[in-house]
């Protein structure tokens, strides 16, 4: 359950200590801080970023993954989290460092934690959603096999501004062409 592979030559592994650098770089854009709530400024708070990880994932409420090129360096992250038992249902998220970004990293990364979530998990619905004006995170969505279902206005508030997202998601019995 620890690791996952992706065909794409990715490892997905649980968080280390030593990925702190890789955690801080993947912060320090502006852009990154606004969309958590959980920032990071520097390494000390990169470190307690990863203790939150593994500490969610010993409790089996959330899952985060690095996700690893074939120098061993983290290069994104995905996670699976709100996980939903009743229903069967995941919220998935993801990021790359600016330097791993255009390379497949997050969408060979969303597919590994699909396959995973559906056939070890047994959930049936994975959802994620992305400002409208994101267009990379949209084409990590679409070549995960994630359908666009539609707009949520206003739903994310970063500062005083309001954005409109759009939700994805990928069923269990979807049929995608790279599973």
């Amino acid at each position: 359950m620890d690791e996952l592979t992706a065909p794409e030559g990715f490892l997905l592994r649980p968080w280390l200590p030593a990925d702190a650098p890789a955690v801080l770089r993947a912060f320090e854009p502006d852009e990154m801080g606004r969309q958590t709530d959980r920032p990071v400024f520097d390494l000390a708070g990169a470190l307690v970023w990863i203790a939150e990880r593994t500490r969610e994932r010993g409790a089996r409420t959330d899952y985060s993954w690095a996700v690893v090129g074939e120098e061993g360096e983290a290069l994104g992250c995905v996670a699976l989290q709100d996980i939903n038992r009743t229903h069967d249902t995941a919220w998935v998220s993801y990021w790359t460092t600016e330097s791993a970004r255009g390379q497949g990293v997050a969408s060979a990364g969303v597919r590994a934690v699909a396959r995973w979530a559906f056939r070890r998990q047994g959930l049936y619905r994975l959802e994620l959603g992305h400002r409208t004006d994101n267009h990379a995170s949209c084409r990590v969505a679409r070549r995960a096999g994630f359908a666009a279902e539609g707009i949520e206005r206003g739903k994310l508030r970063y500062g005083r501004n309001r954005y409109d997202i759009e939700r994805h998601a990928r069923l269990a019995d979807d049929v995608v062409n790279f599973d």
